[in-house]
């Protein structure tokens, strides 16, 4: 008679493979799933209630309890039951009694003998909270190798076998209990007060809003809120509101674009950073060192207890190319220094200190991500931005001062095997963006949530960047439903091919004033002329003087409006949506399927990235017991 197949669990286990804490499960339940485990021809367990008994394939039992060893079958019975296994070649009995246990075997071809046994646990299954963490593709129901996404407890690999790490094991591969805090850099931790080397980055316009960032300071854990393409005014009640709501002494940033077309934003937002009380930003597209970013960095910098300089402001630069890395990790040049005193901007005593310190302790590596990016390998940029960490932090002899350069990686990293891998290279901390702006807490409409979560990996494209549009830049956008990318590429090229607007051929004009902008490039001149006379009238000045650049506003304003109507939510301009998005969505979406995070109403910011974080732990911890020859990772 063979043994009937596993039965499933509520949880969609099979109750043939055991749990690491000891089964509860009906005697029946037990014996049977023995019966399948060991191979015996007959199991019976028997206690104080009654008795089961279970019927098996037969001539298992001997290679079962090599493989697995005998003591993790003390963990699955109840205390004072006895089982006994038989077979074809011998016959085992198992008594428990609290901690401990009676073992007794005869073979038919030796001399039976018997010993004490501790209770050890029971054989490996997987544990349901902890796959519940992750995904069903990365946990798959009954795969005993699940037990390693239980990243808190600690394992033991014997003869091929996984066991609860309760007590020593001869010969035993030991799998240590794993944390958060044990991925990255502990000066990382350190130096933000964060539980985790992870990282919410700004996403401009107020997509990673007030409500992103507080939610990921009260989890313990470092946001950066989008300031960059918002009005100051915006900008400062929004840090009003980060001020009041996120809990006192948590770590949270906001964003320092740099603004090469208005310069004068990019000095007053740093005003209003430094009246703000924001104690870290992240500057973003920054080529070159410019004096507003250096003042952020310097401005109040003194001499601690200590006797070592010390600057209330930490920045963390992102940048995508080494040379504009290790500006950010030297110290300022000196000429910088000398324009800022003499313009007022920093004391002398301030800029004899910054002399000596980096401009930035953390840079991001930024490969391929959503918004601006420069499409770099991140394989490729980490190890040659931790090869230049290293060499700066010699050269400089910054560990006189207590620093200690940091290197993060961003772009790309969407599941638990892009975060080891980020970590693999050596990253002390990574850097999430597409993935965040499909969660609850993301500044931006329900239809670009429900959009990001059906995207690939291939449904992102480049086109022209609104604040950067007459040098040719670029940011990463989804394309899957929306003709933006095709719409702002064909106004770059007819930017360049003409002189201005009454350059343009009357077809040309037709269809741009039919499809792209839905009204009269004229009404939409006019409409730009009125905002820039607001904000820098010295643009209007220039454009009415220059009809290239007239043209350029012009064309600006479908640009611009673009990735407000992807915010709002408008519905009559779908099409249209310029959403920055880079390939690490459609990760995302391919190892969030079937699982709580498929829905954009399910994701919540802390909640996925804390869950990436540790399915990286898990797969970390799977590659170790698989280095110890456990066959089931």
């Amino acid at each position: 008679m063979s043994a009937p197949a596993p039965t499933p669990t509520p949880e969609g286990r099979p109750s043939g493979l055991s749990d690491v804490a000891p089964m509860e499960e009906p005697l029946m339940d037990l014996a049977a799933a023995l019966a399948g485990q060991t191979g015996a021809r007959h199991v019976r367990i028997s206690t104080d209630g009654g008795a089961a008994d279970a019927a098996g394939p037969g001539g298992g039992l001997a290679g079962a309890l090599e493989r697995g060893g005998v003591e993790g079958l003390l963990g699955q019975l109840p205390d004072g039951a006895e089982l006994r296994m038989e077979d074809n070649d011998g016959v085992v009995s198992l008594k428990r009694d609290g901690a401990s246990g009676a073992l007794r075997v005869r073979w038919a071809d030796g001399p039976a003998w018997e010993r004490s046994v501790r209770l050890r646990g029971g054989w490996a299954r997987p544990q349901p909270a902890a796959a519940r963490a992750l995904s069903p593709a990365l946990s798959p129901a009954g795969a005993p190798a699940a037990a390693l996404d239980d990243v808190e407890r600690e394992l033991m690999v014997h003869g091929g076998r996984l066991f609860d790490g309760a007590g020593p094991v001869p010969g035993a591969g030991r799998i240590p209990a794993a944390r958060l805090s044990d991925l990255g850099s502990p000066a990382f931790l350190e130096a933000f007060g964060v539980r985790a080397a992870c990282v919410a980055g700004a996403m401009a316009g107020g997509i990673a809003s007030v409500e992103l960032v507080v939610a990921m300071a009260r989890g313990g854990l470092l946001g950066e809120y989008g300031a960059g393409g918002l009005s100051l005014a915006q900008v400062e009640a929004d840090l009003q509101r980060l001020q009041a709501a996120a809990p006192e002494g948590a770590a949270w940033g906001a964003n320092l674009l740099h603004n090469p077309v208005e310069p004068e934003v990019e000095s007053r937002t740093v005003d209003l950073f430094l009246a703000s009380g924001v104690k870290i930003a992240s500057a973003s597209a920054f080529m070159t060192l410019t004096p507003a970013v250096v003042r952020y960095r310097f401005s109040g910098i003194s001499v601690g207890p200590d006797g070592v300089p010390r600057s209330p402001q930490r920045l963390i630069a992102k940048v995508s190319r080494p040379e504009v890395a290790e500006r950010f990790l030297r110290p300022p040049p000196e000429a910088l220094l000398r324009e800022l005193v003499a313009a007022g901007a920093l004391r002398a005593d301030e800029a004899r200190m910054a002399a000596d310190l980096p401009v930035a302790e953390h840079v991001t590596g930024e490969a391929d991500s959503g918004g601006h990016t420069d499409h770099r390998p991140l394989v490729v940029l980490i190890p040659l931005l931790l090869g230049l960490r290293d060499r700066v932090q010699a050269e400089q002899a910054y560990a006189r001062f207590g620093v200690h350069l940091g290197v993060g990686a961003a772009g790309g990293i969407g599941d638990p095997r892009g975060v080891l891998a980020a970590f693999t290279l050596g990253a002390d901390y990574i850097v999430t963006g597409s993935i965040n702006q499909a969660t609850r807490e993301a500044g931006t409409s329900d239809r670009v949530k429900a959009l990001l979560a059906e995207a690939g990996m291939a449904d992102v494209a480049s086109a022209p960047a609104p604040d950067m549009f007459e040098l040719g830049a670029q940011v990463q956008v989804l394309s899957k439903g929306s003709m933006y990318p095709a719409r702002a590429r064909k106004l770059h090229e007819l930017y360049r091919a003409y002189g201005g607007i009454a350059e343009l051929p009357a077809d040309e004009r037709e269809k741009l004033e039919r499809t792209v902008f839905r009204r009269s490039l004229d009404e939409v001149w006019a409409e730009t002329r009125a905002f820039w006379a607001g904000r820098d009238p010295r643009e209007v000045t220039r454009a009415e003087a220059d009809p290239r650049h007239q043209m350029a506003l012009t064309f600006r304003w479908y640009l611009g409006m673009s990735s407000r109507w992807a915010r709002v939510g408008d519905p009559d301009r779908v099409r249209d949506y310029q959403v920055w998005c880079g390939p690490a969505i459609g990760a995302f979406n391919a190892w969030a399927a079937g699982g709580p995070f498929e829905a954009a109403a399910g994701r919540g910011v802390v909640e996925i990235n804390e869950a990436l974080m540790r399915g990286a732990l898990a797969l970390r911890r799977r590659q170790l017991a698989a280095l110890l020859g456990h066959r089931g990772a």
